[in-house]
């Protein structure tokens, strides 16, 4: 895996993010109306039970800024306002005590409107992202300028960078190129002001679009990224498309911040994020659990135990490796490579606890017998902590 790119360190209501050392964040964003206080609310508590990091809320209107004063009263995470069209609403909720603010360089595009908001930042110490969408670019050749309608102005007939090269056409100006553009004209006008608390964000739901965007702007400027595949899907197709585009980055070693744009609860999208990073090693939260996917050689019933596993490791914080496996051929090895593993065959199986074998259990005492050497790991890993 490549090595982490080294970015400016910004910090969201306490939470670093950026530099070379610390962990890549999780966040999430409420489906919730910003102007229903009590549901917004407990729609954060329970995404910040899951582990969300910092939580943005949509404000598209007077009504939504002004409850976000409450809102961040009673939570306890990094509150982040999502703007779009009107500036107005961005200046409303720096006033209302927002950690960060969300601006799409797609539909403010006015750079007085914009640099209006970089001040008002500046005086309240908070960060910006700069949030690029395929899905709101501005029109072909219109960066910064207002009036023109998307799809009427050039931007859903631009090539991708694999039809260019097809079409014979590899210096065609490129969704890509647009995207990267769009971000540079933003980050201009806040570097312009002195103004360097930025990450950036370039998303699209196609995932080569997306990478590629990252990929070339990383080569030119030094802020942290938020990951993201905007408008993914449902939590199963979403969490595939989202893990394919997320994973490439990470993997380069591109990214600071992640949000899995899923179409379901937010708490789906806080889980799927950390394991995706748990996949890469990037962050260890909570249990990670290697399950056999069962085939003609299994003498157990392995998905129906893997399952009843899953179920009781769920909730739990300390950072352990379980391992269920059915059979001989890769059983032992990844049982033994686990924190605590099971490898079953012949109505029985074998209890590992770190690469030793710990018992000798009957089918019948499976599950009961592994859960107990999964609380004595933790309660080991806590008394070494």
């Amino acid at each position: 895996m490549a090595a982490r790119r080294a970015t400016r360190q910004i910090s969201v209501g306490g939470v670093k993010i950026g530099g070379r050392n610390n962990p890549v964040v999780v966040q999430s964003m409420t489906k919730s109306d910003t102007r229903d206080v009590a549901r917004t609310v407990a729609e954060i508590k329970g995404a910040e039970a899951e582990g969300c990091e910092i939580i943005r809320s949509a404000v598209p209107d007077m009504a939504a800024a002004d409850a976000l004063v409450e809102i961040k009263r009673q939570i306890s995470i990094p509150l982040i306002a999502d703007i779009h069209f009107h500036h107005e609403l961005a200046l409303a909720s720096i006033k209302n005590g927002v950690d960060g603010l969300r601006l799409n360089p797609g539909n403010i595009r006015d750079a007085d409107k914009v640099r209006e908001v970089v001040r008002a930042a500046q005086r309240a110490r908070i960060s910006i992202r700069i949030g690029v969408n395929f899905g709101s670019l501005p029109p072909v050749g219109k960066i910064g300028a207002s009036g023109g309608r998307r799809v009427v102005d050039g931007v859903n007939e631009l090539p991708t960078i694999a039809e260019a090269m097809l079409s014979g056409r590899p210096d065609a100006y490129t969704v890509v190129d647009h995207m990267v553009a769009t971000a540079l004209w933003e980050i201009s006008i806040l570097e312009a002001l002195d103004f360097d608390d930025i990450k950036i964000s370039l998303k699209a739901f196609d995932v080569p679009t997306t990478v590629e965007s990252y990929r070339r702007l990383a080569t030119l400027v030094p802020y942290p990224f938020h990951l993201g595949i905007t408008e993914s899907g449902t939590v199963r197709t979403g969490s595939i498309r989202s893990a394919v585009g997320l994973g490439v980055l990470l993997y380069e070693g591109i990214g600071d911040t992640i949000r899995v744009s899923l179409a379901g609860d937010c708490r789906e999208e806080v889980k799927t994020g950390f394991e995706i990073l748990k996949s890469l090693n990037l962050r260890n939260k909570g249990t990670t659990l290697v399950a056999c996917p069962s085939c003609g050689r299994a003498d157990i019933d392995v998905l129906r135990l893997t399952a009843k596993v899953d179920e009781l490791l769920k909730g739990r914080a300390t950072p352990i490796k379980v391992a269920v496996m059915g059979c001989e051929v890769n059983g032992p090895g990844e049982a033994k490579d686990a924190d605590v593993g099971i490898a079953g065959g012949n109505g029985r199986a074998v209890i590992f606890r770190k690469g030793a074998k710990a018992r000798v259990v009957p089918e019948a005492e499976m599950l009961e017998a592994l859960m107990s050497e999964v609380e004595k790991a933790e309660e080991a890993l806590k008394a070494r902590a």
